[in-house]
């Protein structure tokens, strides 16, 4: 696992996992810039696809982005952390990498899902994403990288201090 400031859209992965909300509409943050990136086809196909429950993910083509495929998680809404926003945030690093493997990716970059819009504290994000994704990643050995990219320094350097880099 590593941990990278910068723009996601650039990573030279099989997988880029992209932030999104439950219709798979074109969205800001990371899925807006995912969806600028990649262009107009993907989405129609997400389109043909159709939404995804919270805490869950989709997969599609990358098209424009220097990756594979797309995995589409869709991140819980914090509302106080008593309405089950830590399992649907474990769920979607969870779902994200059996999603992966199940289609031979080796190598996925996961953005801090739920952070932005969706007001979850990344502090709390980021020890969900960092200990689910080792949990995970123990019955998996099909993955063989793991990058965290984080949109800005703060927001990395908690990925840092869990990870003991």
């Amino acid at each position: 696992m590593s941990v990278l400031r910068g723009d996601i859209t650039l990573c030279r992965v099989d997988a880029i996992v992209n932030a999104a909300n439950g219709a798979l509409k074109r969205g800001g943050g990371v899925d807006g810039a995912i969806h600028r990136a990649a262009g107009p086809d993907l989405q129609r196909e997400l389109d043909g696809i159709g939404g995804c429950p919270t805490g869950e993910c989709r997969i599609s083509g990358a098209y424009g982005l220097p990756a594979s495929r797309l995995i589409h998680c869709v991140g819980p809404v914090w509302r106080g952390g008593s309405a089950g926003e830590d399992e649907a945030l474990a769920g979607c690093y969870r779902s994200a990498l059996l999603l992966a493997d199940r289609h031979g990716l080796a190598t996925i970059a996961f953005p801090a899902i739920s952070t932005g819009i969706y007001g979850f504290p990344p502090d709390r994000a980021a020890r969900i994403a960092v200990d689910t994704v080792l949990d995970t990643l123990s019955g998996l050995p099909g993955i063989a990288e793991v990058r965290f990219v984080c949109f800005d320094e703060a927001t990395a350097g908690l990925y840092r201090e869990l990870l003991g880099a």
